[in-house]
């Protein structure tokens, strides 16, 4: 259980660099360019689904079984998180839109756990 909790932290740690990256990379774009916000708005929608993906496969990796457990762990601490600043940092819920991202979010780091866990070099060869 403690492995479990271990490999999801270090999957939420890397969605959390992944966009404090991006939203770095992200925000020069937008301040030395021409590019507006509603130009970029799918590239960030597309980026988050990413990291998403990649934080559920690298908690997959390192837990190295239950992957869709692992990756799906990982993106629920993920919106309790947003949830959490969104509801104690600007007194709102959740809309029907974000609900749908949170779902999709989830799908994808389930996805990923999964693709983590049958990548990951434990596995031994049946002969």
């Amino acid at each position: 259980m403690k492995h479990m909790f271990s490999s999801m932290g270090r999957g939420l740690a890397a969605i959390l660099l992944m966009i404090m990256v991006c939203s770095l990379v992200l925000s020069l774009l937008l301040r030395f360019t021409g590019l507006t916000e509603s130009s970029l708005k799918w590239v960030t929608i597309g980026l988050s689904f990413l990291s998403l993906f990649i934080g559920g496969f690298i908690s997959g990796k390192k837990g190295q079984s239950k992957g869709w457990l692992l990756g799906g762990g990982t993106s629920l601490l993920f919106s309790f998180l947003v949830f959490l600043i969104q509801y104690l940092g600007y007194q709102s819920t959740f809309n029907s839109s974000q609900y749908m991202y949170h779902a999709l979010f989830l799908l994808l780091a389930m996805i990923g756990g999964i693709m983590g866990v049958n990548l990951s070099s434990h596995k031994q060869s049946y002969k």
